[in-house]
């Protein structure tokens, strides 16, 4: 009898191992996931990982993938309890779930389905119209397909990614977004009971509805299903039945949508993007913008951008491309953060960081303010006026042109030009083609460009790219929504190489000159401190602000996106008062934590100086003050400005020494050119008229002479202002034309002597032109030398053409 059987058994065995190797061969055996078979919307989170957008997925469907390790365990076993409780059993189809359904609708019973959930995948995914006998059947073969290749743990997910929440919406993780404003892992009881029955009928139970009777009532019978299979959570119904009043589709977010265009356009595959902007922060910039504009609307003041960027871990924390998305009047759409545009004067910071670099001036170092040339260049101030001597830092709080220009021509490697291009500063011409008009906004620059270069201020002078979003892990995003309170995503650790593009201490001091600019409001510098700057760009087109409070570096821009002028677009009108807003409604939220912290660089020095001269005081010396000095690179010498003299009391002229009805006077001894500034523009300048005391002192008084008529030494020496440095002169033989010569002096200076290799030329006043007509072409070497022995050479190579 046993050996009747024997062979039954054998084949039973033989049978099941063979379908056991086939369900591994189909399972092992590589096949599309799921995932990929249905398109999926993109999300942009911000920092504290509330959603900023949410796109349609291909196929025009609201559906966010998420994986099943991020769906509320409670959703999924409400989901199982009210649609296919033995899931976990069946092969796909469960018979007697089916007979069940049949029984009852034959009996006139509540219509039942008796769809499991692999069998309600396999109709979304494949298309089956199971409304007829064969569609059920090709239904039922299609679920049975799918569990020999799936495993339940992707049939779940993938159903629950594409199960309909009406509309336009599939998916749990889109529907808890839309819906709740919550990610599907954070779903309360009551919503994730809406959630499970919501798909067996989408149209009537629509979760925005909110409060109906289909709803409830397919609530209550999962609810009752539920504490039958999990008698503990009945003191818990109550709660679960909480009417809910979803939210609708319109309401899904749409915020910072020019950061969120362009993050979406350099990701376009689909997945989770976590920006790093914080919702606070946009929208307090937002707020303070629209409410800015509409004040200077009268003045023809209607777009605005700003960039928000964190310097110490030079993450964007708000982007504002225009001042409405929405209006086709200005261009809306267009991201002016991106656009580039002409800077104006916010570049002159890095002139005078790159000068305390190079050793060339401190902040008290006095420049000349005063009608120049350079070249064919012949640069004017925003006011058509002239300070005549003023201190660097006050030619850069007070933006003066002619300064900057100056200071710029004196830069070796790296200039202003290299210094943009090594930050980052795409799509320049060359250097030529610039020029010195560089240091007045004669380039373009974008706003994150110019963020960039002020974040290398901040970060002692090194120089790093920005960034718009950062890696994060799917599992560490907060409630989203209105989660103000969510925690930050933590920071990314930055490893590119910072390019030290400053010394720490060029970057200290130039910050430290720019607190000192004073606010048009109060008319004082800013208390906490602001370093900032304006500038507008030529033809009133462009008006900003750019500037480091705390950790932060913002940039205003204000102008008109079709390059239209206006007389209102002023840096310090227009830019600089809804620049200070912002810093001001930032703080007063609390939104900025202060300073990042960091140490004064060991070698910078406080040293007294004399004001007007910013060199070192000598006893005559009337005010002094302290700068900045980096030890072994700042210039730095002793003050000769002011002269002890003597005044003849009845006619107030100089005179050689004592005399009678003379007293002694302390004046200033400016050399040719500022005396003729002083004169020119009507400065209040006490200035004397040196008089002739040769007869007055011996051969061996002649030092000492010299050193009573105004300065001593190399530094004294005639400034050569004409012909240029490193410029090759072109003259036509047929039309020639002389070249001027031209040299600034030292107070006393009466005359200057010029010499071509050591061929006197002739001589001329200090500051007036002296023609020379070169009679070969060569290499010439010119001297000016004043009537005091002082000589300044310069090259000049001359080229005759036909």
């Amino acid at each position: 009898m046993r050996q009747k059987f024997k062979p039954f058994w054998r084949i039973a065995l033989v049978g099941i191992a063979g379908a056991a190797i086939i369900l591994i061969a189909f399972r092992v055996v590589g096949h599309t996931p799921l995932a990929d078979r249905v398109g999926t919307s993109q999300a942009v989170y911000a920092r504290g990982g509330e959603l900023l957008r949410l796109t349609l997925a291909p196929d025009q469907q609201y559906r966010l993938w998420t994986p099943l390790a991020q769906i509320s365990p409670t959703l999924v076993d409400a989901v199982l309890t009210y649609e296919d409780r033995d899931f976990y059993w069946h092969p796909g189809v469960n018979p007697a779930a089916i007979l069940r359904a049949v029984v009852s609708t034959a009996s006139g019973g509540r219509r039942q389905g008796g769809s499991t959930v692999t069998m309600q995948l396999a109709r979304r995914l494949y298309g089956i119209d199971s409304r007829s006998v064969g569609g059920k059947l090709a239904q039922m073969a299609a679920a049975l397909w799918l569990e020999l290749r799936y495993s339940k743990k992707d049939i779940l997910e993938a159903y629950l990614n594409t199960a309909p929440y009406g509309g336009n919406i599939e998916g749990v993780g889109a529907a808890s977004l839309i819906y709740f404003h919550k990610a599907a892992k954070d779903l309360s009881w009551p919503e994730a009971l809406t959630l499970a029955v919501v798909p067996q009928n989408p149209v009537k139970r629509i979760a925005e509805r909110g409060r109906n009777a289909e709803l409830q009532a397919a609530r209550q019978r999962l609810l009752a299903a539920w504490v039958q299979r999990n008698p503990q959570a009945a003191h818990q119904a109550p709660e679960a039945l909480l009417a809910l009043e979803g939210a609708a589709r319109s309401a899904l977010p749409f915020i910072a949508p020019h950061a969120t265009d362009m993050l979406l356009a350099q990701n376009p595959t689909p997945r989770a993007i976590y920006s790093t902007l914080d919702l606070r922060m946009q929208r307090t910039l937002e707020r303070v913008m629209a409410q800015y504009l509409k004040t200077r609307s009268d003045v023809g003041l209607n777009n605005a951008s700003a960039l928000l960027l964190d310097a110490s871990t030079m993450q964007v924390r708000a982007v504002i491309g225009s001042a409405n998305y929405h209006n086709d009047a200005i261009a809306g759409q267009v991201n002016g953060t991106l656009a580039k545009r002409s800077p104006g004067s916010t570049l002159k910071p890095f002139i005078y960081a790159l000068a305390l670099d190079q050793g060339l001036l401190h902040p008290r170092t006095v420049l000349k303010d005063a009608p120049s040339s350079f070249g064919s260049f012949s640069p004017e101030n925003f006011d058509g006026r002239f300070a005549g001597p003023i201190a660097a830092q006050d030619a850069l709080i007070r933006s003066r042109n002619i300064p900057a220009v100056a200071v710029a021509a004196r830069l070796r490697k790296p200039d202003l030009y290299d210094f943009m291009k090594l930050s980052g500063v795409a799509r320049m011409q060359s250097e030529a083609y610039y020029g010195l008009a560089l240091v007045l906004g004669g380039g373009e620059v974008t706003m994150e460009e110019l963020a960039g270069m002020y974040a290398t201020l901040a970060n002692g002078g090194k120089s790093q790219a920005l960034h718009y979003s950062t890696p994060v892990r799917p599992d560490s995003i907060d409630p989203l929504g209105v989660g103000a309170a969510a925690t930050p995503f933590a920071p990314v650790q930055n490893h590119e190489q910072p390019l030290q593009l400053l010394s720490e201490e060029a970057a200290f001091i130039t910050l430290d000159m720019l607190h000192h600019t004073p606010r048009p409001d109060t008319g004082a510098p800013a208390r906490p401190a602001i370093a900032w700057k304006t500038g507008t760009s030529w033809g009133y087109r462009d008006a900003w602000t750019a500037g480091v409070f705390g950790r932060h570096v913002l940039v205003v821009w204000l102008g008109n996106f079709d390059g239209s002028s206006n007389p209102a677009l002023v840096g310090i009108d227009a830019a600089a008062p809804l620049f200070l807003r912002m810093v001001d409604a930032l703080r007063a939220q609390r939104l900025d934590p202060g300073e990042m912290a960091s140490q004064q660089p060991a070698n910078l020095r406080r040293v007294e100086v004399c004001t007007a001269t910013g060199g070192l005081p000598d006893a005559l010396c009337p005010v002094r003050s302290t700068t900045w000095f980096i030890a072994g690179k700042s210039p730095i010498q002793t003050s000769n400005l002011h002269r002890m003299v003597w005044i003849d009391d009845r006619s107030g002229k100089r005179v050689c020494g004592p005399q009678p009805h003379a007293t002694q006077h302390v004046v200033e001894q400016w050399g040719s050119d500022m005396q003729r500034v002083f004169k020119q523009t009507g400065l209040p300048r006490v200035t004397t008229q040196e008089p002739d005391c040769s007869a007055a002192t011996g051969p061996g008084d002649k030092t000492s002479a010299a050193m009573a008529l105004g300065q001593s030494g190399s530094d004294s020496a005639p400034a050569i202002a004409s012909p240029l440095r490193s410029v090759r002169y072109e003259i036509r033989t047929s039309k020639p034309q002389s070249i001027g010569l031209r040299a600034e002096a030292a107070p006393g200076v009466r005359q200057i002597f010029w010499f071509a290799d050591d061929v006197l030329i002739g001589k001329a006043r200090p500051g007036e032109s002296l023609p020379w007509l070169p009679d070969t072409p060569r290499t010439y070497v010119l001297r000016a030398v004043d009537d005091h022995g002082r000589a300044e050479s310069r090259t000049v190579v001359v080229d005759f053409l036909p």
